[in-house]
């Protein structure tokens, strides 16, 4: 039994950090798939407004208690090599990153599949809330502090 992974990122997840992510997995020659979910904000419009940033948030404690039991249930369903998973908290502008799942292999049907199942079950069951940020005056505010 794995001890709960802290899968919190603050701001927006780094391009180069997923990069060295897929790099380290050069060495492991078992895994012969990997699956990659990038999330990516959008700049919506809602109401006549577009959406600047989606502000995370959670109640931390909770939300990584349950996404160690989906972690432990994952693991029991595919036989993956390896599983990451990162979600941002805090702002984290259009076009940017905010939740990174790689799920890693033998075969790439359990990799994909596995990396399916856990976007979607974080996507249902994580108790993380993003609000959007509107282009305004408050949005520069919050930008510049």
């Amino acid at each position: 039994m794995h001890k709960p992974k802290d899968i919190f990122i603050e701001g927006a997840i780094p391009p180069a950090m997923i990069a060295d992510s897929i790099a380290k997995h050069q060495t492991k020659t078992e895994i012969g798939a990997h699956s990659i979910f990038l999330g990516q904000v959008r700049k919506d419009v809602i109401n006549e407004q577009q959406v600047a940033a989606i502000e995370y948030t959670t109640y931390k404690d909770m939300a990584l208690e349950k996404m160690h039991e989906i972690r432990e249930e994952i693991f029991a369903k595919y036989p993956l090599t390896c599983m990451h998973i990162y979600h941002s908290l805090g702002i984290v502008n259009a076009g940017e990153i905010c939740l990174f799942v790689f799920t890693s292999s033998a075969h790439r049907k359990e990799a994909i599949d596995a990396c399916e199942e856990v976007v979607n079950r974080i996507k249902a069951e994580l108790p993380v809330w993003g609000k959007e940020i509107f282009e305004n005056e408050s949005y520069q505010w919050k930008q510049n502090k």
